[in-house]
Order: C-alpha cells, then structure tokens, then sequence
C-alpha cells in the first residue's frame, strides 16, 4: 500500500520554499570587527617634591621714603620738578618765598657790625687800661670797669653773632632740597600756593632697598620662621622675585589678627615699584607627593578628570577618573586624590576619549 504524505506537514515547506525563491536567501552577515585601539601618549604618575604654601596679598614699601613737609611757612614761588623725576640728593626740589627772611637775615648782620664795633671799642680799652693799671696810673677801680665793659662787649657780640647765624641757617629751609637720590611722586601744590609746616609738598622714595610687607594670618604662627622661601606674583601668578621671610614682627596686630612678616626685594626687581600690590607665596615646606602632568586633565561640570590606560585582556582601554588636585607645580599638578604612583595617564587625543575605548599606550 502506498505512502500518502501529510498535507500538514508539506504545505509549511512550501511556503518557506516559495518564500526563499522570492526574497533570496542569504548567508547572516559576519559580526562587525572590534574597533581598532587608538595610539596615545602616556606618562606615569610620579613622586615629586611638591612644596606646601599659602599666598596672601602684600605690599611692596621702600626702606628709603621720605615725606617732605617745609619747616618754614610762605608762598611757593618755584617748583623745579614734576612728578616722576629722578632727583640727587641735596637737589632743589621747590622754593618758598624767601625775602622776608632775608630782610631779617640783612637786618641782624647789621645789627651784628654795630655790636662788633662795641666789642672792638672795648678791647682796646681794656688793653689800654690794663697796661696804665701795671703801670700805676690809674686805679684799680678804673680797670675793673673797663674789663666788665669788655666782658659785657665781647658776650652780647657773641650772642648777636649766634643769632646772625640761626637766621642764615634758617634762610637755608626755604629751599626743599632731596634727602636722598630718588624719585619724586605725587605734587598736589601749585606755585603761589600758601604752604605751613603741615602741607605736604611731595614725596622722595628710593625705589632700590624694597620690602615685602606680608601679613601672616595667626593661625600660622606656628609655621612662620626667619628664612622661609617667600615668591612675589604678578596678577597672572607669575613669579617675578624669589626671597626669603627676613623680619617677623614679635606682636600680633590686633586690627588684622595677624603678623608682620617682611621679605627683602633684591635691586634686580625694577618691576616693582613702592607701594605697589602684589601676591606673596609663602611655602611652609616641601614633601614628595604624587604628580599629574597639566596635559593629562580635563576640567568637566567643575570636576577634574583623568584617563587612565588600563590593561584589559591583551589590550588597554581609557579609564576615566575624578581627581582632587592642588596648585599647579611647574608643569605639573599634584594629587590630593584619586591617583596612586605608577598609574598611567593619558597625555593626549584627550577629546577623542570616552569610557571603555580601546587604546594603544605609546610611551
């Protein structure tokens, strides 16, 4: 007896026979290739001296400034700078009308002559008295009185004389000469202008023998020596002097709560000028620390990253990491957190990085 095929089981196969003959059927397409790693540089996390400082705001003063104020009064009759000038010591710097002193000064060095002739007068009347009196012409009376007289010349010539001198010399204060070479700041008189012991006429200062005054929270007082490595910046952080701490004040000060600190400015700094603004960076000390170089970090929402080369099977991948770092050292950044000596970090294609991606460490 013949076999009859089940008509069930035939008419799926049909379909799918008549189905391939439509479509085609083709082999699964091949998984796609791994991506290929990506080169990249790295460097090593490293140990480093890493120096432990603070910066505070501190002002640069000249050892050398002075103030000048006349010690006479009267009207400004020339001004012979202006601001800015670099001056010599002794040079005339401004003059105070000075002719009512010097009728002052003529009227004593008359009055001086005529003394002077009393005084000569009364010498050679002594002599001649005391030559007649050896001799015993006259009495003794006599000579006692032209020796009081001769006395009596001699000291009120010697005191007007004195005072002959006092007004000449104090003809010399109409005259505001430099204390010292220097240069000349701020001139907020005018000529004509009416000047007393109390105007202030300009300053001197010596921009060569300059100080940093830096004010050292109390907190730190137990850190803060003679010889501490102080830097002075510019606004940018650059560093334009280096000097160490050579004064510390013994009291506190009490408005500030803090201690004066000062740190000499050798004279090769010409950048820096007298009451001039400026960073100070003290370091407290300096220990070994992990480093990171600048290259390697990233800056995310406000977080800094760092990719790491980690080894994955045969190969590595990018690794990203959160950091915790300090002030830059150099060209490097020391880490706080989140990296250990000998980790690798990536140093470039920083952009081209994600998560997980394969790479090819190069150096």
């Amino acid at each position: 007896m013949p076999l009859i095929a089940n008509p069930r089981r035939i008419f799926p196969l049909f379909i799918f026979a008549a189905t391939c003959l439509m479509a085609g059927c083709k082999p699964a397409p091949p998984p796609p290739p791994p991506p290929q790693a990506m080169p990249v540089q790295v460097a090593p996390v490293t140990l480093s001296p890493v120096p432990r400082s603070d910066t505070y705001v501190a002002t640069i003063k000249s050892r050398r400034s002075a103030t000048m104020q006349p010690q006479v009064e009267g009207n400004l009759v020339n001004i012979f700078v202006k601001s800015g000038d670099l001056v010599r010591a002794g040079q005339v710097l401004m003059r105070i009308d000075p002719l009512k002193q010097m009728a002052t000064v003529q009227s004593q060095q008359g009055t001086q002559a005529q003394k002077k002739a009393v005084y000569d007068y009364s010498q050679i009347q002594f002599e001649r008295q005391r030559k007649l009196f050896e001799d015993g012409v006259v009495s003794r009376d006599a000579y006692d009185q032209a020796t009081q007289a001769y006395q009596n010349a001699k000291a009120d010539y010697e005191s007007n004389a004195a005072l002959t001198d006092t007004q000449k010399q104090q003809l010399a204060y109409y005259d505001i000469r430099a204390p010292f070479t220097g240069v000349v700041g701020d001139i907020p008189v005018h000529l004509g202008d009416y000047v007393s012991t109390t105007t202030l006429l300009t300053t001197v200062d010596e921009n060569a023998d300059l100080e940093a005054y830096i004010y050292i929270p109390t907190e730190r007082a137990g850190l803060v020596r003679q010889g501490l490595p102080v830097e002075i910046l510019d606004t940018a952080g650059k560093t334009l002097v280096k000097s160490r701490i050579s004064f510390l004040s013994p009291q506190v000060d009490n408005g500030l709560q803090s201690i004066l600190a000062k740190a000499e400015i050798p004279r090769t700094a010409d950048l820096l000028r007298n009451q001039q603004l400026v960073n100070a960076r003290v370091t407290w000390s300096t220990t070994p620390a992990p480093v990171v170089p600048v290259l390697a970090v990233s800056l995310i929402g406000g977080q800094t990253f760092v990719y790491l080369a980690a080894q994955k099977g045969d190969g590595y991948i990018a690794h990203q990491v959160p950091v915790m770092l300090g002030e830059t050292v150099g060209n490097t950044y020391p880490v706080i957190s989140g990296l250990k000596p000998g980790d690798k970090v990536i140093t470039s294609g920083l952009q081209f990085l994600q998560e997980g991606a394969p790479v090819k460490p190069l150096g």
